[in-house]
């Protein structure tokens, strides 16, 4: 399948792994890259551009594919070293990167100097055409279902993705919501290149976590997700436990008068606890509510080969057949 994304970045499949904290090691973004998908390991979640740049490295070693680096601009008061990440990136060859929170845009000169494509994550339609405007060569628009922050206007991909084909002159793909071929295709039909998959890909065998989130993402439906931090405008959708419980009470409680101090055991240090040590009741991290489309632990190249296949198949015998006026095949009627 070409599309405008697999053009940009030279890949097989309009297939984008999302940059995930404590997930988008060089295990998992050698996979998707030679699955024919474009990998991401997550640059922020190397503590040094000096561990980035070994990270990088180890992934070369996996794959001759092309792969990106996400880099999350934070707003801290201690920001890490952001021109050292992007010298580690440019002098590893890497040639995508996804960005997301801030704006990038003091960081595109060096980027673009380097001949780096960048894809900006964005949960709005706004917030895309200022990344257009800025330089960004594509947009990961992010619907309210998605894992993570989806931002404050709590829109969804059946009218976000629209919007944004309407006014965006850029290539753009649905992140939020994206599981499989019906949700490629749909995507495909409302003006995306592509999709970005975060939390079907923790469901891999590939993803470098402990089982027990792998488990955790299998059992859950699309009502085991949650809000949290919406009164510090921080919003973040995370998968129920116990820590969230405490969490979301100590919200109720403090309501807006809330302060990141009066929740920070439910949120600072929880990726180690729940990725590595699989930890399920640690505390708040991010998840989908596409959990809900998700019931099975596939190697990345069965989940990306299955998702084309049934793609093709939703394609040409069910969209095709309507407009020729046949009768759906049950197989057809089964993937879609």
């Amino acid at each position: 399948m070409k599309t405008a994304i697999t053009e940009l970045f030279g890949i097989q499949h309009p297939i984008i792994q999302g940059g995930m904290h404590y997930v988008g090691f060089a295990e998992l973004a050698a996979a998707v890259s030679n699955a024919g998908g474009l990998g991401i390991i997550t640059g922020l979640t190397q503590r040094t551009p000096e561990l980035l740049a070994k990270e990088i490295a180890r992934c070369r070693d996996m794959t001759d594919k092309p792969f990106g680096v996400n880099l999350t601009f934070l707003p801290t008061f201690s920001a890490p070293p952001y021109p050292e990440y992007i010298a580690a990136i440019r002098e590893g060859g890497v040639k995508a990167v996804e960005t997301a929170g801030r704006s990038p845009e003091q960081y595109m000169p060096a980027l673009k100097a380097a001949g780096i494509k960048v894809i900006h994550k964005c949960t709005s339609v706004r917030h895309s055409l200022k990344a257009e405007k800025i330089g960004c060569d594509a947009v990961s628009v992010d619907g309210f279902e998605c894992g993570g922050h989806p931002g404050e206007d709590d829109i969804p991909n059946m009218i976000l993705l629209p919007r944004a084909a309407d006014e965006l002159k850029i290539p753009f793909v649905a992140s939020g919501g994206m599981a499989d071929a019906r949700s490629l295709v749909a995507a495909l039909s409302m003006g995306a290149s592509g999709m970005n998959m975060g939390t079907r890909f923790v469901a891999t065998k590939e993803a470098p976590v402990h089982d027990n989130v792998k488990q955790a993402i299998v059992k859950a439906s699309e009502l085991d997700t949650v809000l949290v931090m919406r009164a510090l405008r921080n919003t973040e959708r995370v998968l129920k436990n116990k820590g969230v419980a405490q969490l979301v009470e100590i919200e109720r409680e403090k309501g807006a008068s809330l302060k990141i101090e009066d929740i920070h055991d439910q949120v600072a240090g929880v990726y180690a606890k729940v990725m590595v040590d699989g930890d399920m009741d640690a505390g708040a991290w991010s998840c989908g509510m596409v959990v809900g489309l998700i019931d099975d632990i596939p190697t990345v190249k069965e989940l990306i080969d299955r998702i084309m296949s049934e793609a093709e198949t939703i394609i040409r015998q069910r969209l095709t057949g309507f407009l020729e006026g046949e009768v759906e095949t049950e197989k057809a009627r089964a993937v879609a």
